[in-house]
């Protein structure tokens, strides 16, 4: 259910680049400059509401009726935005949507967290992130066929049916996913009291701690405690970076097009890199949680990004083109594990973690604010502007990748200096405690499993 939130999020995003391809800008007379404000507008609620919004979310009891309620209210509005006239109104609605949207993806991430250990964590949201890649590509076929076969229908023009119909499925996911969605480990109502202690203690065999009950925190000292933290910053500026090389995205079915074919076959053109890319995602959150590595497998697909930057810019031949389109999908094969390693790197208690989450991805998707400016219509067909901004990002990222890596290799140095140094636990202490209930362990078993947190690299 929550993989098709994913791809229905992304299909109502992206919406406008296919409805751009069939007279979207010229119904409503946007000129380049402010179709571009019309993409990076979403972002600018998107980004500051999902601090709140998980943070709502890390406290409330039932994160299904949360989350699905969501889907509903940013399904409706995509839906409207089929009936707008002008820039004014379809601003409007591209604004609003992005406040629903804002509790998503990073509220998804941290569901996620509170139900799986670290080292399951990347191909389960790896599993969630294909979502963003299938509806890429199932978006273009979806499109593809609306816009064929829709146009003049009830004397509507067929990019309006588009928004319609892509919203009213959306809404039909929010509802059911209102019921079928789980919440916390300790509170789902269809698991057994046994299912629901086994939960509990997976994960407080994974690092020793079990989660603190939200409610026993006070909603700043999350957003506090992440702040303060400088790993929380530097993954903000990495997500940041990434995302301004990746924001090609926005304009993928716009850059398929100066492959020179119609509308119809650029769309079905634009799917198989993102096919591709699915299955590249899974492969590599599989490897990257059987190894427990983290800045490889990320950076590994950043540089194929790069390359196919590279290999665009070295020429205009379609195959040579085409090809590059698959290069620069497969950079999501590596980005999906971002927020993974944030969750991974974050200590209890849950409040930080959901902070760091909703600032890391928050922050880093203001990179699709300055990227939507970066696409510029008049920089096309080659778009080498654009790519070279694309190729200075994506290395920044990669180096703020590198420091993250030296410093986790620093702490864990620390961690087991500091053991042979052997400053006891204390065996009083309320987590180890509740950890040793939670699986049924002695305390001493517990101690030691806490003594085995590492930091992934």
């Amino acid at each position: 259910m929550i993989v098709l939130i994913f791809i229905m999020n992304y299909i109502d995003r992206t919406a406008i680049t296919s409805a751009r391809l069939r007279g979207l800008t010229d119904d409503l007379h946007l000129s380049p400059f402010q179709y571009e404000t019309v993409i990076a507008v979403l972002y600018a609620s998107y980004c500051p509401m999902q601090i709140p919004s998980n943070l709502l979310l890390n406290k409330t009891s039932s994160p299904s009726a949360f989350i699905g309620g969501c889907v509903v209210l940013w399904g409706t509005i995509s839906a409207l935005t089929g009936m707008t006239r002008n820039f004014t109104e379809i601003l409007v609605c591209r604004f609003l949507i992005g406040v629903p949207e804002a509790a998503f993806y990073p509220g998804a991430i941290y569901l996620l967290s509170r139900w799986y250990t670290r080292k399951e964590l990347a191909f389960r949201s790896a599993i969630l992130y294909t979502g963003l890649l299938v509806s890429n590509a199932f978006g273009s076929f979806l499109a593809a066929g609306i816009l064929a076969l829709s146009e003049g229908l009830a004397h509507l023009a067929a990019w309006r049916w588009l928004f319609i119909i892509e919203g009213g499925i959306t809404i039909c996911v929010g509802l059911a996913a209102i019921t079928i969605l789980p919440d916390y480990p300790h509170n789902t109502p269809w698991l057994t009291a046994s299912e629901r202690r086994l939960a509990q203690a997976r994960l407080a065999e994974d690092t020793g701690v079990a989660d603190k009950d939200a409610s026993d925190e006070p909603w700043w000292a999350g957003l506090n405690m992440a702040i303060k933290d400088p790993i929380v910053i530097l993954f903000m500026f990495m997500t940041f970076t990434g995302l301004v090389g990746l924001s090609f995205s926005n304009f993928f079915p716009s850059i398929t097009a100066t492959l020179g074919y119609d509308t119809t076959t650029t769309l079905l053109l634009a799917a198989p890199p993102w096919i591709v890319a699915s299955a590249l995602c899974l492969l590599n959150a599989r490897h990257a949680d059987a190894s427990g590595e983290r800045f490889f497998h990320i950076s590994v697909w950043l540089w194929a990004v790069m390359g196919g930057f590279l290999l665009a810019l070295s020429s205009m031949n379609t195959a040579t083109r085409y090809i590059s389109l698959f290069l620069l999908a497969s950079g999501y094969s590596g980005f999906s594990l971002m927020l993974v390693w944030v969750s991974n790197s974050m200590p209890r208690p849950p409040a930080k973690r959901a902070a760091a989450i909703a600032l890391v991805n928050g922050f880093g998707n203001l990179g699709n604010v300055l990227g939507s400016y970066t696409w510029k219509a008049k920089w096309g067909p080659g778009y080498h502007e654009s790519m070279s901004i694309g190729l200075v990002a994506l290395t920044c990222s990669t180096i703020l990748a590198w420091v993250l890596r030296r410093k986790f290799v620093y702490l864990n140095a620390q961690l087991e200096e500091d053991e042979r140094r052997a400053s006891p636990v204390d065996v009083d202490d309320e987590a180890i405690l509740t950890a040793a209930r939670l699986e049924g362990i002695s305390v001493a078993e517990a101690v030691e499993k806490r003594r085995r947190f590492r930091y992934l690299y």
